[in-house]
């Protein structure tokens, strides 16, 4: 069974595998043992609650419980901006005009922005090669919007991502090399690594803030703003399946683009529904293709877990799960959970939907 639960410190070792794995410019997950312990004692006291909320980073793993092997991560930083200046480059146009000499011309431009200051950010989505597929990274995924609708009171209204931008097999980006690299002289990777350590400052004393105009720029730079790894292509197109869309801005290391959605709109947030369990002792048919199962969620704050399950086991009141999957939960009959279509589409097999308020999920541990 593979089950979301929040990071813990034993999951260090298989963390520092996938992110090895996964190359440059994942930049919140570095290959770095010391980061990633960092990031690890931060989720543990965002998750135990030892920390103001809007401090928070909430670092999901998806683990085989057959194996006990974590094989991927996802994350909610609760808001950035906060300690140092969040920054982006937003795309937009420098208009010039003369009447007299019938000139309009219409310059694309890339402008210094802190825009998303104080705003939610999804990151760190990572999973193992061998379990991509089957729906897992959907739920690796997805899970974060559960959690997200659940305890609103932690987070902005607003969500946004960054998405991977792209590079060659070597690490190298054109945007960096035609643009960074004349501000920072140093690699690509150098600069995406410190950014990923925090120090984040030495952007605010090299970068310039004024306008770059894209026609000064060659073709290759260009033509890779707001574009996406191939790697990350899978991971944009299901957030725009759950409705975030590109809102101008884009990495200003990379040019990757940022997408952005308010949680109402979240098409996991508006179609999950709130059930109890009913915990049964005949046996439960738990296969079932990706399309039709549903997320469930135990709704706990400090405890949370998500797997999925058939559509089949959902009723208009309750849920039916055997104890296994109960157990893997934290759940007892009675209990309050959430559910949500793992794929695109509506929940047909349940009849008369109660949803229920968004923020009241249970705090436990």
């Amino acid at each position: 069974m593979l089950v979301v639960r929040p990071i813990q410190a034993a999951d260090l070792d298989d963390l520092f595998t996938m992110a090895e794995s996964a190359g440059k410019g994942l930049t919140t997950l570095p290959a770095d043992r010391v980061l990633l312990q960092r990031k690890i004692d931060w989720a543990a006291e965002s998750f135990g609650q030892r920390c103001e909320p809007e401090a928070g980073l909430y670092l999901f793993v998806l683990e085989d419980t057959e194996t006990g092997k974590t094989v991927g991560i996802s994350g909610i930083e609760a808001r950035v901006g906060l300690d140092e200046v969040f920054y982006n480059y937003r795309l937009s146009l420098t208009v010039n005009a003369s009447r007299e000499l019938g000139v309009h011309v219409r310059t694309p431009t890339l402008h210094l922005s802190s825009d998303m200051t104080d705003t939610t950010e999804i990151c760190s989505l990572l999973l193992a090669d061998e379990y991509k597929g089957g729906g897992n990274g959907l739920l690796l995924s997805r899970c974060r919007f559960m959690f997200l609708d659940d305890f609103r009171e932690h987070f902005s209204e607003k969500v946004f991502a960054e998405m991977r931008g792209v590079s060659d097999q070597h690490g190298r980006n054109p945007l960096w090399d035609a643009l960074g690299s004349k501000f920072f002289e140093m690699e690509f990777a150098e600069a995406d690594r410190l950014s990923g350590l925090g120090n984040k400052s030495f952007i605010a004393e090299l970068m310039p803030h004024y306008p770059i105009y894209l026609s000064l720029l060659p073709d290759s730079a260009r033509e890779v703003i707001s574009k996406v790894h191939d790697n990350t292509l899978p991971a944009l197109k299901m957030l725009q399946a759950e409705g975030f869309n590109f809102n101008g801005l884009v990495d200003i290391f990379d040019g990757g683009p940022v997408v952005e959605a308010f949680v109402h709109t979240i098409r996991t947030v508006r179609e999950s529904l709130n059930r109890h369990v009913m915990i049964v002792n005949k046996p439960v048919d738990m296969e079932a293709p990706p399309e039709q199962r549903v997320m469930i969620s135990n709704r706990s704050f400090g405890d949370f877990r998500v797997t999925t399950i058939p559509m089949s086991c959902v009723g208009s009141d309750t849920v039916n799960i055997p104890r296994e999957v109960a157990d893997a939960l934290l759940l007892e009959s009675g209990d309050s959970v959430r559910i949500a279509p793992l794929k695109e589409g509506e929940l047909s097999p349940i009849h008369t939907p109660t949803r229920g308020t968004p923020s009241h999920g249970k705090t436990r541990g």
